[in-house]
């Protein structure tokens, strides 16, 4: 529990300052918005470009364990959804709450706990978990988002639109541009990698810092929120997620050992801080999806030490 408490400490520590900023005074009302979008069209953008060109193909091509974890992202993400929308939710809304429920942070938490509890062996894992988490799942939820705020009645208008804006996205087009980086064989030069190392590790900090503004915000305060909803979203994302996950990895597809913790292990790590930039980019959910990182990454202390304590 020591281990998992230090890996998160520092999580705690940088919404508490972003909290702490707002309300001295140090950041104004506009702090949060204007963090995220420097997050969302910058940082972000550059992480995600390189963590794709960077990739090796031979790495991140586990064919068993890329399956085990795209079950268990894919199962929770899809009856979220559908249980949301069924409670009358906006489209939009119900693809934030089932990314809230099926995004594990795997960069910030995912890679030193990995390193601490499984050592190098465990990198690989984590590195295809991030690249289904960060790129996959979160530009799944992005084209649903978008699909949802389109108004037009006629479907080709709103696939147009819908369309339009993901070719704008920049958190979509990283990837993608990373990915055929790839592909091609060309290796980054070096000033443009530690220029994208130093952009992008702004990314989770600044995430952190504006959930802290956010969370020190009168809307978050005011706003009545669903504490069931939070409650139940943060049970699929510690308990859920890793039970499927453990269901696919080991007693369907029979993967060994090694690979079936890492897959469990890395399912049971808290929401990461993806959903609430989303959710704040858009105006979608973000005082409901706040909750939930921060709840989820209190409690994962406690489910990650139970699941240690089972293994």
């Amino acid at each position: 529990m020591l281990t998992n408490l230090l890996i998160v400490l520092p999580i705690f520590a940088l919404i508490f300052a972003g909290w702490i900023a707002r309300k001295s005074g140090a950041l104004g009302p506009n702090a949060t918005r204007e963090v995220n979008r420097l997050v969302v069209y910058l940082a972000l953008p550059a992480l995600l470009f390189d963590i794709m060109a960077n990739a090796k193909i031979d790495q991140i091509w586990q064919p068993g364990f890329i399956l085990a974890f795209s079950a268990g992202c894919t199962v929770i993400f899809v009856g979220t959804l559908f249980w949301r929308v069924a409670k009358g939710r906006h489209l939009a809304d119900a693809a934030v709450d089932a990314l809230n429920a099926s995004y594990a942070n795997t960069g910030f938490v995912g890679f030193p706990l990995v390193l601490s509890l499984v050592g190098d062996s465990g990198m690989a894992p984590t590195l295809i978990a991030t690249i289904l988490t960060v790129c996959v799942l979160f530009a799944v939820a992005i084209i649903l988002v978008e699909g949802g705020l389109q108004s037009e009645t006629r479907r080709r208008d709103i696939a147009f639109k819908t369309f339009a804006s993901l070719c704008k996205n920049p958190l979509l087009i990283a990837p993608v541009l990373g990915a055929i980086f790839m592909l091609s064989g060309w290796g980054l030069p070096q000033p443009v990698h530690a220029f994208l190392k130093l952009l992008s590790g702004a990314a989770s900090p600044c995430a952190l810092i504006a959930l802290g503004l956010f969370l020190a915000g009168p809307q978050a305060a005011t706003a009545a929120n669903r504490l069931s909803t939070t409650g139940i979203l943060v049970a699929l994302k510690l308990i859920a997620h890793p039970l499927v996950t453990w269901v696919v990895a080991g007693p369907l597809l029979g993967l060994p050992a090694g690979s079936v913790h890492v897959a469990v292990l890395l399912a049971t790590l808290p929401t990461g801080t993806g959903p609430f930039m989303l959710a704040e980019f858009y105006n979608r959910e973000a005082s409901l999806t706040g909750r939930v990182v921060l709840l989820s990454t209190t409690l994962s202390i406690l489910t990650i030490s139970a699941y240690l304590w089972i293994a």
